[in-house]
């Protein structure tokens, strides 16, 4: 499977196995289950994040995934969000700073 993220004019395809998203599937649970605290979204912190902000807040992991050349952080990442919205291809992911800026389609 595989989700485009598109940095500033950058395309970068990351392709996941379809065997790694049942495999991560614990890490994904964790994941969830820090997230269910809350988080800081850009100026506000969320108490009760919906799925799309979940999304973009792993989006900005895969960002610095990306930066930090780690790529199987970034294809991790990327399963989670390919698990949690199935029908998401492109993550658009903000640079400035403000993850809610993120899009996803």
């Amino acid at each position: 499977m595989k989700l485009n993220i598109y940095v500033a004019d950058n395309m970068i395809p990351i392709e996941v196995p379809e065997d790694m998203l049942a495999d991560a599937e614990q890490i994904y649970a964790k994941m969830d289950s820090d997230m269910d605290k809350g988080w800081q979204m850009y100026r506000d912190w969320v108490d009760d994040l919906t799925q799309q902000q979940r999304c973009q807040v792993v989006a900005n992991k895969i960002l610095t995934a990306l930066e930090n050349e780690n790529k199987p952080s970034a294809m991790l990442m990327a399963g989670y969000i390919m698990t949690r919205m199935p029908g998401v291809l492109n993550v658009h992911i903000s640079t400035d700073g403000d993850i809610t800026q993120t899009q996803l389609g």
